[in-house]
């Protein structure tokens, strides 16, 4: 089944040329690195990362099973023949009609959303599997003509921005080269020729996936597929941030995410928004859009803005019958350093398939949107201090570092300001109530790092009480809250 034709793709190739020769960018790093990041997402620290798609359906293992199920020998094919069948009779393609959505309520999201705190909301707007989950006039193969039949995206952009939330979309489509690539190595229903429009094209042999000139090299009817595809969901929805995940730092699409980034920026310039785009590793020049790590974090602040995306389940972005669920003490704790460090979080969620949030998902969020409530005067808005933190507990830096449990103590602090505020958050509360911060203490002669100003009153975020202090050499003294559970306490210092 082809879709759009070669007419209809010079047509829009010839637009994103149009609005790129507008300017105010041009298509190359010099030009593109004159962006900035946007005071919107500096001040919002908290958003929330939606993966819902087809791979809800079977809601095993995680959402790879696209890919996974057609690799002889691993668990997710061996799982799919004996739930649905050999792949050859049930393909991936059949999860389309069990893919309902038929409690699909994107006012309700919203406003869970917007109670757990979060100020953005960036949902999977086309995973590596290939199905659309919204109208398109690209492919057949969308939420709105197959399966649900529902402009997915369409309708919780809506909703977001009804709640006074910024919308935001991801593609991951980059991937889908290699995706469903395993499906041929045996009888299964992904088979050639398959043309562009297929659900399947291209399923090219898998490549050494973190090598950036890894062959077959991405053709210019894919890439310049990818670039269209991008582009409509650009001017569709206007998502404010635009998040890639990480194998367009393959070297063939150079060219076509710096035409990309110039087209969004331009348009965003147009209608009156300012854009970000969050990307992995170096996939883009350093200075033209947001770094992202995913499932990670850095151990010292940075000077520039830059992202944490990571999930509620360590083991899956999406919701499956296995998924081992975080601490939410545990994720307020990063959230806390990770704005300490000038950085946001993007939490993930996976929806079930027909539509709900499970009670998992939600309890962590109803748990971060309370804290919220109470101390999110140190978080949103605010700016890095002269130091991140102190403490004992080491944060590891890099990709894929949240599986690592860190065991945060009352000595353990991060510092956060806005105006004459410091904000200094105790990563874990103390027993006692007992709260000492060695960087504030009273030097005669401090070093650079040291704080020598003058501390006028100390109060409780979470309900404004004043906090009785003392400050000596060693530290300043608090006499805090005595608890027992693992979220992080906050402290409002009021500077001269």
């Amino acid at each position: 089944m082809r879709d759009i034709t070669n007419l209809d793709l010079q047509a829009r190739l010839a637009e994103i040329d149009r609005v790129i020769a507008q300017g105010p960018y041009t298509d190359d790093w010099d030009s593109l690195c004159r962006w900035e990041a946007p005071q919107w997402f500096r001040d919002a620290k908290f958003g929330i990362f939606l993966h819902w798609g087809l791979y809800s359906v079977p809601a095993y293992a995680n959402e790879w099973y696209s890919r996974n199920m057609y690799i002889q020998g691993m668990d997710q094919f061996n799982h799919h023949v004996q739930t649905y069948g050999p792949q050859k009779d049930f393909g991936y393609k059949d999860f389309i009609p069990l893919f309902k959505a038929e409690r699909f309520d994107p006012a309700a999201w919203a406003e869970l959303f917007q109670a757990a705190g979060a100020r953005y909301v960036v949902p999977v707007a086309e995973h590596h599997d290939g199905f659309q989950m919204y109208k398109s006039g690209i492919s057949h193969w969308n939420a709105y003509e197959m399966g649900p039949k529902r402009d997915i995206v369409g309708d919780l952009s809506q909703k977001v921005n009804d709640f006074g939330l910024i919308n935001g979309a991801s593609s991951h489509r980059a991937e889908h080269w290699w995706f469903m690539g395993h499906g041929k190595d045996f009888d299964s229903d992904i088979k050639d020729p398959m043309q562009r429009g297929d659900f399947y094209w291209p399923a090219m042999p898998e490549p050494a996936m973190q090598d950036p000139t890894s062959e077959p090299f991405p053709t210019e009817e894919y890439l310049n597929d990818w670039l269209v595809r991008t582009a409509e969901i650009v001017d569709r929805f206007d998502p404010k941030i635009l998040y890639f995940d990480w194998w367009i730092i393959h070297k063939a699409f150079r060219p076509y995410i710096k035409k990309l980034a110039a087209y969004y920026y331009n348009l965003a310039a147009q209608r009156g928004y300012e854009p970000v785009i969050a990307y992995k590793h170096d996939s883009f020049m350093f200075g033209s859009a947001l770094p992202d790590i995913e499932r990670g974090q850095f151990a010292a602040a940075k000077p520039y803005a830059w992202q944490t995306d990571t999930a509620c389940a360590l083991n899956s972005w999406c919701h499956t019958e296995q998924n081992v669920y975080r601490d939410p003490a545990s994720l307020l704790q990063d959230l806390v350093d990770i704005v300490s460090k000038n950085g946001n979080l993007l939490l993930n969620v996976g929806p079930k398939a027909d539509g709900t949030i499970s009670p998992e998902d939600t309890a962590i969020l109803t748990h971060i949107g309370t804290w919220l409530h109470k101390n999110g005067e140190a978080i949103y808005g605010t700016r890095p201090w002269r130091i991140c933190g102190e403490g004992p507990t080491e944060v590891k830096e890099g990709f894929f570092t949240d599986g690592i449990k860190k065991e945060f103590t009352s000595k353990d602090f991060r510092f956060t300001q806005k105006g004459d505020q410091l904000y200094a958050i105790a990563l874990h509360p103390a027993a006692d109530g007992r709260y000492g911060i060695r960087t504030l203490a009273l030097k005669e002669e401090p070093t650079p790092a040291e704080f020598s100003g003058i501390i006028h009153n100390v109060h409780l975020v979470e309900d404004g009480s004043e906090i009785s202090w003392t400050r000596d050499g060693e530290a300043l003294h608090l006499t805090g809250p005595a608890r027992t559970d693992g979220d992080p306490v906050a402290f409002r210092i009021t500077l001269e």
